[in-house]
């Protein structure tokens, strides 16, 4: 039976990526498995003129490859749109265009959509994945694994027993949501303020009340400063990877604000539109900052949550007939690996134990992942603008070569103390 050089399981933009940036390498075989009939990014969060939070070079390709085919650039060029995106002059496309921009590349790609990975064993020579596609089952052998599932949606303990609306599924549940008296958003980052704003201008005429609450001490805008943008770097990977594991999950809450944050555009245009609203009579909102949901209830009618206010240590209560989640998203472990978890390093907490180089097998050259390994490898996890740097460490890793050069240093600053060898006494 054949065996492929590598399987990669789920198809996001970052193993959608790994697709495009392999596509061309005769030397290199592997096949992509995703569960779903097409690509399809964030379905529930396709809001009107919402971007995405980082420019169109972090695309699926460019850091990477500037010459690739798959470029966003060369999306615009041969949907007829490069001109109009030039004289548009915004540096961020908006989230249904990067949508349309990955169906285009993915369309290119020999990927098995509607294939879904059920089980992964490995017979002693390769990985032997069993595939349901169209209803038959199949078996594939690979050598090695790339594992680009992605997070779900995060749902807290206390309210995962209630009929809520995780932010993931907003779109669909939005024209019930406005039916109701009253709508409560809770979340503190970019999905939230931007189902506020989605549906603060219909409120008034709507006749609903709309209340967004967060547990962080102000809604904070995403630091997006140079310097702190150096922190996505090959040299931050290499200092935060080596950090006690206690030390990166602290650093982990403390480093919220420099991704999960809120765009200080949408911050402004928030505010702006409240003002407008409030021109003549006041606006149907109330905005609550520092307030944690420590349990809830639903009657059938409405929700009943339990608020404390963290800074002034009160509790109180507040009622709503709509709940909108915009908790975020964890990472998972499929239960297609139980047969192989023999073969995977775990943590102290039950994580990956991510290397360096994005493996998580013992040998640490057999399973990558993609966007799992926020705990080892910190905000640059999630980054779109990472994907294309990950992929090239992992198909050195795949290949045993550097196809795509990996730069090792981008910073200005330097991270971390001096090796004692170098240190110097401050004058």
């Amino acid at each position: 039976m054949r065996i492929h050089d590598f399987a990669a399981v789920g198809v996001g933009p970052f193993n959608l990526g790994l697709a495009c940036l392999t596509a061309d390498l005769s030397d290199v075989d592997g096949v992509f498995f995703e569960q779903r009939d097409g690509f399809d990014w964030h379905p529930g969060l396709m809001i009107p003129g919402a971007t995405i939070q980082v420019p169109f070079v972090a695309d699926l390709v460019t850091l990477a490859d500037p010459t690739s085919r798959f470029s966003f650039l060369n999306y615009l060029k041969q949907t007829g749109r490069l001109y109009r995106f030039y004289i548009r002059e915004n540096f961020y496309p908006l989230r249904a265009e990067y949508n349309d921009y990955c169906r285009w590349a993915a369309a290119q790609l020999p990927i098995r959509f509607g294939s879904r990975v059920e089980r992964i064993d490995h017979d002693g020579d390769a990985y032997v994945l069993r595939v349901l596609s169209a209803g038959a089952v199949e078996t594939v052998r690979a050598r090695k694994l790339v594992l680009g599932i992605g997070t779900a949606p995060h749902v807290p303990q206390t309210l995962r027993e209630l009929p809520v609306v995780h932010s993931a599924d907003y779109l669909p549940a939005k024209r019930r949501l406005q039916q109701l008296d009253s709508i409560t958003i809770v979340g503190s980052g970019q999905s939230a303020a931007e189902i506020y704003l989605d549906l603060l201008p219909d409120a008034r005429e709507g006749g609903y009340h709309l209340t967004w609450l967060t547990r962080s001490p102000r809604f904070f805008p995403m630091e997006y400063t140079k310097l702190t943008l150096e922190m996505t770097s090959p040299e931050y990977i290499r200092y935060h990877h080596a950090l006690p594991a206690a030390t990166r999950d602290r650093l982990a809450r403390e480093q919220r604000n420099l991704y999960k944050g809120i765009s200080g555009d949408l911050v402004d245009t928030i505010f702006d539109t409240l003002y407008e609203q409030g021109l003549r009579t006041p606006v149907q909102t109330t905005l609550r900052s520092g307030v944690e949901v420590t349990a809830a209830r639903y009657d059938g009618d409405r929700f009943t949550l339990d608020l404390h206010h963290r800074e002034q240590d009160r509790s109180f209560t507040a009622r709503t007939q709509g709940l909108v989640l915009a908790t975020g998203y964890a990472p998972r472990v499929p239960a297609f690996l139980d047969p192989v978890r023999d073969r995977i390093a775990w943590d102290a907490r039950g994580r990956y134990d991510v290397s360096l180089d994005y493996a998580v097998d013992r040998a640490g050259d057999e399973i990558f992942v993609q966007n799992a390994e926020e705990h080892t490898h910190s905000l640059t996890a999630p980054d779109l603008g990472m994907g294309a740097y990950r992929n090239s460490v992992i198909i050195r890793a795949l290949t045993g070569r550097e196809v795509y050069p990996v730069e090792e240093r981008i910073a200005f600053q330097e991270f971390g103390a001096p090796a004692p060898a170098f240190a110097e006494v401050a004058r």
